[in-house]
């Protein structure tokens, strides 16, 4: 089977940080966003992968050649204009037409699902997961046997708080794309894009079957707080939890914490849910809660719930005092 992989978007939530490098290639617990879907999907044996590129897609094709291009099949397709998920399917057609099933999954969003219920499923089959807020996803509504009735993009008055996560296996490739071309042609749009979700619900109507499974541990990486958050809960399921590290000078580390090669620390405390970069230097530092990129040096900074990029540096203040009785001394910000 083969796998589609949209990942043109320009993460304009995760600005600045994708001004110079795309929302897939932000590290999260050691490893690119992108890393882990591929990875996850390998282990699952997938071998042929299509990936729609888009903003800053050189620098997404180099990354996967370096990593996996002697490992999977790839082929690359540029989606420009960006007008929405079901155009970027649109725009792999040539390479999926002749597949009976295909796979898709959108490259900004991570989850545990089970590939291989989806490979089993005769019928095509969606990954949800139940979402305290609703109107900012794709929303699906079932029947008792669990069978899509009904799906909508962002609905104003949901009536369902299941999501769709950004995994979809299709069983008649033909019939999505049909479905797509009918929404291009008669410019169907939600919020001015074309929408995988309207093509879904496109199939419905044409009695198509859609059924939906669970996952687990569903990432919804658009912004600092759901990416600082999956970098956190991937570092406690891996193998960090339990990894030794290099004796840095008078350092205390903290696990769960991800430290990439070549990296100079010292006088610092890391940790918990923190992740470092390559070639990083960091002295008289604490953090926790954090994403550190390659190639940046932070000295004398205590940092919280924070991401920092590649190529940074960063230095706080560095004080010596001498202070007699009786005195108030606030550093911080005035209230």
């Amino acid at each position: 089977m083969k796998v589609v992989i949209p990942v043109a978007g320009i993460g304009a939530k995760l600005r600045p940080h994708t001004h110079t490098q795309p929302k897939t290639l932000v590290p999260i617990a050691g490893k690119p966003m992108l890393a882990h879907i591929v990875d996850q999907l390998i282990e699952g044996g997938i071998k042929e992968f299509i990936f729609v590129l888009g903003y800053l897609g050189d620098k997404i094709e180099s990354f996967l050649l370096h990593e996996y291009g002697d490992r999977i099949t790839m082929d690359f397709v540029v989606q420009e204009p960006r007008e929405g998920s079901a155009h970027a399917i649109w725009i792999s057609r040539e390479h999926i037409k002749d597949e009976k099933e295909v796979l898709i999954v959108l490259g900004d969003t991570i989850a545990n699902v089970n590939l291989e219920a989806i490979f089993k499923s005769p019928h095509s089959i969606v990954g949800v997961k139940k979402v305290s807020n609703p109107l900012n996803f794709g929303i699906v509504e079932t029947n008792k046997e669990g069978r899509i009735k009904r799906l909508v993009e962002k609905p104003r008055i949901p009536k369902s708080n299941l999501a769709l996560v950004g995994i979809y296996k299709i069983t008649n490739t033909m019939t999505l794309l049909n479905a797509i071309q009918h929404l291009i042609e008669n410019d169907i749009r939600t919020n001015n894009e074309i929408h995988l979700t309207d093509a879904l619900m496109q199939m419905i109507n044409q009695d198509e079957r859609i059924d939906t499974i669970q996952v687990d541990n569903w990432f919804d990486c658009g912004k600092k707080e759901t990416l600082l958050e999956a970098n956190a809960i991937l570092l406690n399921l891996s193998e960090y939890r339990n990894k030794k590290y290099p004796e840095y000078p008078k350092t205390i580390i903290i696990p769960p914490v991800s430290i990439g090669e070549n990296c100079q620390i010292h006088h610092s405390i890391i940790g918990p849910n923190v992740a470092i970069g390559d070639n990083t230097i960091m002295e008289h530092t604490i953090v926790k809660n954090t994403i550190i990129g390659s190639f940046s040096q932070l000295k004398d900074v205590i940092l919280e719930s924070s991401i920092i990029g590649n190529d940074t540096s960063l230095t706080g203040l560095n004080q010596s005092l001498n202070i007699g009785d009786n005195a108030e001394i606030n550093l911080g910000t005035p209230h």
